[in-house]
């Protein structure tokens, strides 16, 4: 696939670029218009100092690819200046590459006592005059030219960078990508569609379908380079042409990556492209393809394609969401079955149909067999790689538990368009037959099996978000730290506390939290904004997640003052549930799910008024307890013992009503109580609160009540689980009986996280925006307090086996810890 050799020409493009960068504007008046490569270095010094002490870089050091390209860049290794600068490459007729160097005026530029030979001469050339340096064995021309200093591999790349400055006219695309590249990095990388030119001989076969020009016009990638870690991320602007390859996925919408959840932990390299909305990738692709390409509605509830490459091996699945047209289409051309592990893998007389239906993203692929596994129906011309897949699926054994898929994963967005990721045997396995034999040679003695690689394209309107990786595998950070995972600022101040959700795609968790204009984020676990929706009101309480039409899939639950709203995964109402209550002054809604089987029971409570509906949106009429005595005073809660259900509801008159079920009394409690902030919670097997008093009321199943005097301020917080009791009084943390003095502040409520076995206790001081955070021994967690300014939410959010906090950073910013 002529794409996918855009990722490699990248990520050794700064392999071959050991030294570069660029600067500003008006520098790009200079570059020709046949550059195919140009560097953006903003810091001579430190672009040195990251690629000399890259392991990557360094193995590749000794390669063909390198030396030919280094000699064009020695320039950069002498230059003393700090400055930035700008870089471009140009291929002459007779394939030689040529470089321009545009610098600003600077006192020293090179240190020629490096050299043992050191003149200078002069050239004149189409009348011009130039100096030619002579450092040792090699020289350059330079003239100063309208305040810019101008060095180049020949008198002819001068004066063609003369006359393009004259013209100050650069292109309009490679203009907007140069004005938006990160500054705060040390280079950035423009390439253009013929850039490969630059690589042919030494990195690519004279045939190879490098196919650039399908791809996009200019691509802009920011360098970050780290002893272990080589990034490139940026984006590219598509053009008005119909063949470039990325806009296939124009307005079609990136997915998380179903196929890393498929292929086996073994598997050397996967590759899947994300078809959120079909419909309109059809579209892309008839004008790609041309006007002989016909669309057909087959596939339509494809979700996307993944490639696997295992052991020399691929396969091919598709993620579906509506299956039953191509399980029809693939009965009716199979012409046998065999049994694997209660499955079926079965033959097909038809095998190309998948080069015709997804043309270009599927080539020259032999579908001979083919298995179903889960809601994906996987092809191979090799059955024992879809054995392999049946196999590691159902030992959940899957390529993103795998070491290789950990090391990359949090440097990738969680959505893609297209997503790339191997093993250096991966690399050779999808690109061999395009690379030239000694490049590979070289490529394997440079400690490449030590690294993981990964590219992945997001499209996002008329743009095109590319992140490329190598990564030395198994790399983690250091333990016993803590450190922002990333912070955001939202368009206002913040309403509600940010709370983690389960993205069930992913297996990753994601932060939902609303501003004070009412706007609900949905934010992913790399810290972007993945949908912002305007909401009527703010949110009560806290947010639930229910799985209403028991698929999977989950969708957001939750009150504001007048409506009980659900929202699926985009943010979109889920019909019936967008119910508004007149009058308001709805509390947070309760969700209960009794025997865990996703039967739900959302209770809405209004005043002294009770709704409690069921997974349809429907009143549940076996439940009679619809109105109380009096208000309720916050949303109600079921709680367990044994195999008994207790609904409980607290009145503002005192009472506190424990229910069945059905809403009947199970738990008759006398006595009136003049409640303090807290909730009910189950300590013990007993239904405890504290008044405003102080005083910790213990209830029995028999409703007996015993009380205990803590002598706690009106304003004091309480949590508890079965065996664990906090609490929190002016600047004291009580955790199981165990005191903790804070400094003097003001105190949210403690919360309690139990998480691998574990109990964490966190309290906020927001007069002072300090987070604490401690054990169940009352021991506080290293590394904390951290800033923080509402009560946190913690969870392992990446899979990795580490916590992650969320907390409000400051009004309108919120932030996420990592604890390693």
């Amino acid at each position: 696939m002529k794409f996918k050799l855009l990722l490699v020409l990248i990520m050794i493009s700064i392999c071959g670029c050991n030294k570069e960068r660029n600067s500003s504007t008006s520098p790009l008046n200079y570059i020709p218009e046949e550059a195919g490569v140009i560097i953006k270095i903003n810091n001579i010094s430190q672009l040195k100092s990251e690629l000399k002490n890259n392991t990557f870089v360094e193995g590749m050091s000794k390669s063909k690819a390198y030396a030919s390209t280094i000699k064009q860049l020695r320039l950069l290794h002498h230059i003393v200046s700090d400055t930035s600068a700008l870089m471009a490459f140009t291929t002459k007729e007779e394939d030689s590459t040529e470089f321009l160097l545009v610098l600003p005026p600077v006192k020293e530029l090179i240190n020629e006592e490096q050299f043992s030979e050191s003149r200078a001469e002069t050239v004149n050339f189409q009348g011009f005059t130039f100096e030619k340096r002579i450092l040792g064995e090699w020289s350059f021309y330079h003239i100063f030219d309208s305040e810019h200093l101008l060095l180049a591999s020949s008198p002819e790349v001068l004066v063609k960078a003369i006359e393009t400055g004259k013209r100050g006219s650069p292109d309009d695309v490679l203009l907007s990508l140069f004005s938006i590249s990160n500054p705060k990095k040390s280079a950035a990388f423009f390439v253009k569609s013929n850039a490969p030119q630059l690589l042919e001989k030494t990195i690519f076969k004279k045939d190879a379908e490098i196919g650039m020009e399908d791809y996009s016009r200019w691509i802009s990638l920011d360098l970050d380079s780290r002893p272990d870690n080589l990034m490139l991320n940026g984006v590219s602007l598509a053009s008005d042409s119909t063949r470039q390859f990325v806009k296939l996925f124009k307005e079609v919408g990136p997915l998380p990556s179903a196929t890393a959840l498929m292929a086996p932990a073994t598997a050397d390299a996967i590759l899947s492209f994300s078809l959120a909305d079909y419909d309109r990738f059809a579209l892309n692709q008839k004008e790609y393809a041309g006007k002989s390409f016909v669309v057909d509605s087959l596939f339509n509830g494809v979700e996307e394609i993944g490639h696997i490459y295992r052991e020399g091996q691929q396969a091919i699945v598709l993620h579906t969401y509506a299956s039953e047209k191509i399980s029809e289409f693939l009965e009716n051309n199979r012409s046998g079955t065999s049994d694997y592990r209660g499955g079926e893998i079965s033959t097909l007389e038809q095998n190309a149909f998948l080069n015709t239906f997804f043309n270009p993203l599927v080539k020259d692929f032999n579908a001979r067999y083919y298995a179903v596994v889960d809601n994906a129906f996987v092809f191979s011309d090799n059955q024992r790689i879809l054995q392999s897949i049946i196999s590691a699926y159902n030992r959940k054994d899957t390529f993103n538990t795998s070491a290789l898929f950990r090391t990359v994963d949090a440097s990738l967005a969680d959505e893609s368009s297209i997503l790339y990721v191997s093993n250096a045997q991966g690399l050779e396995q999808v690109w061999g037959d395009h690379l030239n034999s000694e490049f590979l040679r070289d490529f394997k003695s440079a400690k490449s099996s030590s690294f993981a690689y990964a590219g992945q394209v997001v499209s996002d309107d008329n743009f095109f978000h590319t992140n490329l990786v190598i990564k030395a595998l198994g790399m983690t950070k250091a333990s016993n730290t803590t450190s922002a995972m990333f912070a955001i600022q939202l368009d206002a101040e913040i309403a509600t506390g940010p709370q983690f959700v389960l993205n069930h795609r992913t297996g990753k968790k994601e932060v939902v939290v609303q501003d004070v204009d009412h706007n609900l984020y949905l934010i992913s676990t790399s810290g972007k904004v993945l949908w912002k929706k305007q909401l009527e009101g703010k949110i009560q309480g806290k947010i639930s997640q229910v799985d209403i039409y028991k698929n999977g899939r989950l969708q957001l639950a939750f009150t504001t003052s007048d409506r009980f709203l659900i929202l699926d995964r985009n943010g979109k109402e889920v019909k019936p549930f967008d119910m508004k209550f007149d009058g308001g002054n709805l509390n947070p809604l309760a969700v209960f799910d009794y025997d865990k089987n996703k039967n739900y029971r959302f209770v809405v409570t209004q005043g002294s008024k009770i709704f409690m509906y069921n997974s349809r949106g429907k009143i549940v009429t076996g439940f009679k307890y619809n109105e109380a005595e009096s208000n309720i005073l916050r949303a109600p809660k079921h709680l367990r013992i044994g195999q008994k259900d207790y609904l409980v509801f607290m009145l503002d008159n005192g009472s506190l009503k424990i229910l069945t079920r059905e809403g009947k009394t199970r738990v008759p409690v006398k006595e009136r109580i003049d409640f303090s902030e807290n909730q009910v919670q189950l300590y013990r097997n007993k239904f405890t609160l504290t008044d405003k008093a102080g005083t910790l009321f213990s209830i029995d199943q028999k409703g007996g009540i015993s009380k205990t005097k803590l002598n706690l301020n009106e304003d004091h917080g309480i949590d508890a689980t079965s065996k664990t009791l906090v609490t929190m009084n002016d600047n004291e943390l009580s955790i199981k009986g165990k005191k903790v003095s804070l400094e003097l502040g003001v105190y949210t409520q403690p919360k309690i996280f139990y998480i691998y076995d574990k109990i964490y206790v966190s309290v906020t001081d927001l007069q002072s925006q300090q987070t604490y955070l401690f054990d169940s021994n009352a021991i506080s967690i290293p590394n904390f307090p951290v800033v923080g300014a509402s009560i946190p939410d913690l969870a392992d959010i990446d899979s990795d086996r580490k916590v992650e906090l969320v907390t409000k950073e400051s009004k309108n910013a919120l932030v996420v810890y990592k604890m390693n």
